[in-house]
């Protein structure tokens, strides 16, 4: 199968430091796909080089064609969407009006559909400020779907949810995959990334040390080592 999203020997540095080196990552279509990583190890780096926001060498390609030296807003328009860590709805306008002024010529369906999709239909008119915090990851995550994107990229969607939240997201995430846009998962809950993921990915020190389906991924020695050694380090 073609693979809707490409990249290859992706590298970022700043000043002198290497955050990510020669990253390889294929995202096939309706494929759901986890990065993880200790704290540091470039996860976010990552989808920041991709999404445009931050200057990398290497190639990344969507649906065959490259993306190279091209705007955040233009890797949207090609199909390339993102959420953030913290997120930023519009105070005055509702749900549904948030996921409206994101639509791209589809209307009212492929807002109807998102909620109904993500479990937002009993607050669609409600305000931002009148949801819970799982309610308000979902409605960002609603904001970016409704563009149709090709891939979408989740940025730590889980952080501040409690356990039965996070499992809720997680159990939401394989119908967007399903649905037609494919999706990498960059997370610290790795019950949720483990749980919810058909491939995962796993980073340390800028670099691409493991991957493979859930199951192979959570007995690596190389993983096992990585995650310890990090919590070594930061008992010490």
């Amino acid at each position: 199968m073609t693979s809707v999203f490409s990249a290859r020997g992706v590298s970022v540095s700043f000043g002198g430091v290497r955050a990510l080196t020669g990253v390889d990552l294929d995202i096939e279509p309706g494929q759901l796909v986890g990065l993880i990583g200790p704290n540091g190890a470039g996860k976010t780096t990552f989808i920041d080089a991709v999404t445009g926001f931050v200057r990398y060498q290497g190639d990344v390609r969507l649906g065959g064609a490259s993306l190279n030296g091209l705007p955040p807003h233009a890797r949207a328009r090609r199909g390339l969407a993102r959420t953030w860590q913290t997120v930023e709805l519009f105070d005055d306008l509702s749900v549904r009006e948030n996921l409206t002024v994101a639509a791209r010529g589809g209307g009212a369906a492929p807002v109807d559909g998102e909620l109904r999709l993500l479990g937002l239909e009993a607050v669609a008119d409600a305000m931002p400020w009148e949801l819970s915090q799982a309610e308000r990851k979902r409605a960002g995550i609603g904001r970016a779907l409704v563009a149709r994107p090709r891939l979408l990229c989740l940025d730590e969607p889980a952080a501040g949810l409690d356990t039965r939240q996070s499992r809720e997201l997680g159990r939401l995430l394989p119908g967007i995959a399903s649905s037609g846009t494919a999706v990498l998962l960059v997370d610290h809950d790795m019950g949720l990334v483990l749980s919810s993921c058909d491939w995962v990915v796993v980073l340390d020190s800028g670099s691409v040390i493991a991957q493979g389906p859930p199951a192979q991924v959570r007995g690596d020695e190389r993983v096992i080592a990585a995650y310890l050694g990090h919590a070594a380090a930061g008992a010490a």
